[in-house]
């Protein structure tokens, strides 16, 4: 939600959010044609979001099925206890909240800062979060509606104003523990703009469309209606046919699979692309210009992943779901992901490539691999740490690679 204006991208937008951050970003307007880069010997191209979800039955920010075909992630748990248990508390399933019942503004319910001729105070109380702004003669209050971000890096709010939707000018990171400006925001020249920025139609609907389920629906925007966070039918598309049909036959029922959509049976290519709906596909980051966005376009994780020499081949054990879970929280610890890299490395121990493991061993070691090969990096005025998906020997001092 967040954007840096055209200073980096040139003619478009990118948008850098904490949003982004967490896991999403808005989506700028979109070209509908087909870029020309191939992934290799996989033989498919990178499709743009935009044509995904024109031309798939379904696909993630998709706002073409009715209200009513949505029954809600409860619905999905008697049959799918665990991964219900353990989606709900991840990033994605905590990616927007009321705000008053933001963690960060709860645990802080009174947060004052002055930055140049502007003090903001965000409180919260009495079931009310509000944001008041003064220039020490006149002052502005907003009310909170939404907090987007689970507050892992930082969460940004927004409040309704004349009918539009503003983004908060300040943010709550919680390295710092404080409020700063969101990122990409400029220096404020009023008092309302230093209370927020005014989003378009466009970017606040890509905005709900990665951290809300089922904001669009019959392609019209929705917003009070919607689910705040992702749940179960933000990936997997409307569960009620599939539901119905399973709360009828039991066990018995056959074809109830084809009623919801599985991510697992994607290639490799569309499987990235699946994920790249709200990271941004390939096709995204260079019709959207970020491919020469600089150090910015690290967050692009589907981009950056499809540029490592490991995705050649399209090998589905490359692919963002090969390593991460979407039902579960994102694992931090380097040495989880070892056996990931060794399903295709062999290790000096094996001896020559062979089978399975025909990528050639690694000649420093078969530990912390992620640590070598996956550069972690600060984005300016982020206050995150990214971890660059383009894997690849990392040589100090290198030029960041785009």
């Amino acid at each position: 939600m967040f954007t840096i204006r055209n200073a980096v991208s040139g003619a478009r937008c990118i948008p850098v959010p904490l949003i982004l951050i967490t896991v999403s970003f808005f989506v700028a307007a979109q070209t509908s044609s087909r870029p020309s880069s191939q992934n290799h010997a996989a033989g498919e191209a990178s499709v743009p979001t935009e044509i995904r979800v024109e031309s798939e039955p379904w696909w993630p920010t998709a706002g073409h099925a009715k209200r009513n075909e949505y029954v809600g992630s409860q619905a999905c748990a008697p049959c799918h206890a665990e991964k219900f248990a353990t989606q709900i508390k991840t990033s994605m399933g905590r990616a927007a909240a009321r705000a008053v019942d933001s963690e960060q503004l709860r645990q802080h319910p009174d947060l004052t800062v002055s930055f140049g001729a502007y003090t903001s105070q965000f409180t919260t109380k009495n079931g009310r979060s509000t944001l008041l702004v003064s220039d020490g003669t006149q002052s502005t209050t907003k009310d909170l509606l939404w907090a987007v971000g689970d507050g892992r890096f930082g969460q940004t709010y927004l409040y309704r104003d004349k009918g539009g939707f503003y983004e908060s000018q300040l943010s709550f990171y919680t390295r710092e523990k404080a409020l700063d400006v969101t990122t990409g925001h400029m220096q404020p020249r009023t008092l309302e703009t230093a209370a927020g920025g005014l989003t378009t139609s466009t970017m606040i609907r890509q905005c709900f469309g990665c951290h809300f389920t089922a904001s669009t629906t019959e392609d019209q925007f929705h917003p009070d209606e919607a689910t705040p966070g992702l749940g179960c039918e933000a990936c997997h598309g409307p569960g009620l046919q599939h539901v119905v049909l399973h709360t009828a036959q039991g066990d018995d029922s056959r074809g109830g699979d084809q009623l919801v959509m599985n991510p697992a049976r994607l290639s490799p290519a569309e499987s990235v692309d699946f994920c790249g709906a709200c990271h941004r596909t390939t096709a995204d980051a260079e019709l959207q210009g970020l491919a020469k966005a600089g150090i910015n376009n690290v967050r692009l994780q589907p981009y950056r992943l499809q540029k490592s020499k490991c995705w050649g081949k399209g090998d589905a054990r490359i692919t963002c779901m090969a390593c991460h879970d979407p039902h579960v929280q994102v694992v931090e610890d380097a040495a989880s992901y070892d056996s990931k890299c060794l399903a295709c490395h062999a290790t000096r121990a094996e001896g020559k490539r062979s089978g399975v493991h025909a990528a050639p061993a690694c000649r420093v070691g078969t530990s912390n691999c992620v640590s070598c090969h996956m550069q972690k990096m600060e984005v300016p005025g982020t206050h995150a740490i990214f971890t660059d998906h383009w894997i690849r020997v990392v040589k100090a001092g290198a030029k960041y690679p785009e």
